[in-house]
Order: structure tokens, then sequence, then C-alpha cells
């Protein structure tokens, strides 16, 4: 499978779907807004500028839906995405100035898996062990409500036996795990390279509905990530967390957004699935789907416990809301479980959001971040589009 053989999944083929994103432009040697109508991408960054500035309008449908402007052809660009042709438009990650926030432990198939990394401390060979024995001993965390009196029991349960972990605090405990993946802007789109420290010899894909939220902390829209795991860096201590999560292209975000409308909204996605596949050049192969519906903390709890009166984006923010995919698959050894190979094409697919399609690289290979804040400003400063009227609150 390569990403090419993928290019005419990228797009939901809902033509009612509303979906709106970035492209690069060559011509304007910077980003563009774009929405899709039919075939085409119509240009409606006048309307921004930036991606944070639309999604913060109360008319934002209305822009999508009407405003006009200068066209792609969508397979087109589409196609140059996934061949690698930077030298014509090709898609962006959907965000720009939104913060980059991300919620742990939110499905108990991958809450046993960070359990099990730190019971291993980063040591892959002793994983499937260790794996069968909590199962057995941790099963009656898996089915209580985060934070009730039931959770709180368990916990009680599990520290007489020694066995309370700081990842089953943060996935049955009162107060969801919240962080920030990734630096405004570092995010990669669909086609691009992710990639892995080369120092990491035990590693996965974290695939994700991402939920967008406006500056008051609306979820306005979703779509898909990649949140890629270092279990060797964060299993040998969870204060290694940055360096396990926040390295050069580790966040994949994309295709597009998809905005809420009155056909499809929060509770819609919340009960979408995700399939993710990995192919190796090695001949590897392994599918997951995970089911929304198996998310232990409702999603608008993620987004009260990432935006309100203790913490405010003004800007608005991303918000990756946990995975499901518990990478226990052997590839080589028995009982060594999944890891990364340079080359692996990750495809991960909603059918409410589309494709996000990457190829695995160190992340010391992948092509380094050069564009941030200054430079976008400058870019749209120079296209006079930062006295443009965006209408944004």
């Amino acid at each position: 499978m390569t990403l090419i053989q993928l290019a005419d999944r990228v797009v939901l083929a809902d033509p009612a779907a509303v979906l709106v994103g970035r492209v690069f432009d060559p011509g304007a040697d910077g980003p563009c807004l774009v929405v899709r109508r039919g075939d085409e991408l119509v240009d409606i960054t006048p309307h921004g500028p930036t991606s944070a500035d639309l999604l913060a309008r109360s008319d934002v449908l209305d822009v999508a839906r009407r405003a006009e402007g200068r066209t792609w052809n969508l397979r087109d660009v589409v196609r140059s995405t996934m061949s690698g042709g930077r030298g014509s438009a090709h898609l962006l990650a959907p965000c720009d100035l939104q913060v980059i926030k991300a919620a742990g432990v939110t499905f108990a198939s991958s809450m046993i898996e960070r359990v099990i990394e730190e019971r291993v401390a980063g040591d892959a060979a002793r994983a499937d062990g260790i794996r069968a024995s909590l199962h057995a001993i941790v099963g009656t965390a898996l089915t209580v409500t985060p934070g009730s009196p039931e959770a709180a029991e368990v916990k009680r349960a599990l520290v007489e036996q020694g066995l309370w972990s700081q990842y089953l605090e943060v996935g049955i405990g009162p107060d969801p795990e919240i962080f920030t993946k990734a630096p405004v802007l570092s995010a990669v789109g669909v086609g691009a390279d992710v990639g892995v420290l080369s120092g990491s010899s035990w590693n996965n894909p974290e695939p994700e509905l991402v939920l967008v939220a406006d500056p008051d902390g609306n979820a306005v829209g979703a779509t898909l990530g990649n949140d890629v795991n270092l279990r060797d860096y964060e299993g040998r201590s969870a204060l290694l967390l940055g360096k396990a999560k926040d390295n050069n292209a580790s966040c994949a975000i994309g295709p597009f957004i998809r905005l809420f409308d009155g056909g499809f909204g929060l509770a819609d996605v919340a009960r979408t699935t995700i399939t993710t596949r990995v192919t190796g050049e090695d001949g590897f192969e392994a599918e997951h789907v995970g089911r929304l519906a198996d998310i232990s903390r409702p999603l608008p709890e993620l987004l009260a416990g990432t935006c309100g009166r203790h913490h405010q984006y003004p800007d608005g923010f991303v918000l990756f809301t946990g995975t499901s995919f518990a990478p226990a698959m052997d590839r080589g050894e028995q009982g060594m479980g999944f890891t990364h190979h340079d080359g692996d094409i990750v495809a991960i697919e909603s059918p409410h959001l589309g494709l996000l399609a990457n190829t695995v690289v160190k992340s010391e290979d992948a092509a380094p971040w050069t564009s941030g804040v200054r430079a976008l400003m400058r870019n749209l400063a120079a296209r006079g589009l930062l006295g443009a009227p965006g209408g944004a609150r």
C-alpha cells in the first residue's frame, strides 16, 4: 500500500459535509483557507485569514457555504499531497493558531497498556507476561465510571494490593489527563511524514478523534489525528511525557475539519468508528477498529476539563480525545508486541471524517519545522490579509 493508492479515500464523500482546511499555495508562498465544494476547493482566506479566526466566527457555517473565491481542483490537490508534490498546491494540517491539546487514558484498552509500560519500565520484552496478569487483576477497573464512588472503591482495593498506578488514577479517577501535545503550527497534515525518535525502539501510532473548539471552549468541528507515542520513553518515567510525545513531525492532524451543523454534531461524532491500518515495507499488516462509544469520559467532560474558568484559549484549541488502539500484536519475535519500522504507512479512517494517512520516518529525518507564528504573520501581512474584515468576534 502506498499513499497515492489511498488518495481517493482522503476526502469524505458525503456531499452534505462542510469540510474546511488549509492548502499551501506556492504562488503565495503561504497557506490559504479552503472549503470543499463538490469537486473543488474554494479559497475563503479573506474571511479568516487564519483557521483560528475562521472557526471563531459565529457565522462560520454561512461563510463556508456561501463565500466565493478562486478554486483548485480537489482531486489534483489531494493527489499532489499524497505523492509528495510540495512544488504545487497541497494540503496542510487544517489548524494553525489553535493550541494543540490531548486527553490521555480515556479508553480502558489503552489504559491497560499504559499500566504495562509503567510496570516494565519501557522494556517491551517483559510486556506480554505482565499483560496477562494485569488483565485479570485490573479488570474490575474497566467498567466503572471515572470519578464515581465505585471507582474510588476499586482504587482502595488496588492500593491495598500494591497495584495502583498513575495511569489508573487518570483513567478512573476524578480528573482527566489533559496535556499540551505539540506547539502551535507544528502539526503535519495528510500525506506528510510522521516522526519517531531514532533512540526509540518501542513506539506506536495513536489514532484519535480530534475535536476543534472555539475560544469559548465549544466544539465547532472534528477531524482525525495521530498522537505518535514512544512507549519506551514514557514507560521509563511519566516525567518523560514531553520527550515521548513532542518531537519533530510527531503530531498529524487532518485531512479536513468537518464543521458541526444541523445534520452532524458532537453526539454524532461520539458514535463514529476509527479504523487504523498499518502497512510495513516488510510485509507486516495490522488493522484495528475503535469505537468512540467505548470512551470512558464523555466528550463534553473532556472539553470542560480543557477550557473553562481554570484555563482559557483565546485562539481556540484542538483536542485529541484519546485512543483505543492497544498495540499488543506481535511484530517479529513473539511477546515483543508492536513497534514502528521506517516506511510504515499509517492510515486512520472514519466514515464521518475521511482518511488521514502518513509515512513513518525518524523524527531526525523528517522535514524540519521552520515556519512558525512569525513567518505566518509576515506572510499574511505581505498578502494584505491581516487587516481583512474577518468578522471574528
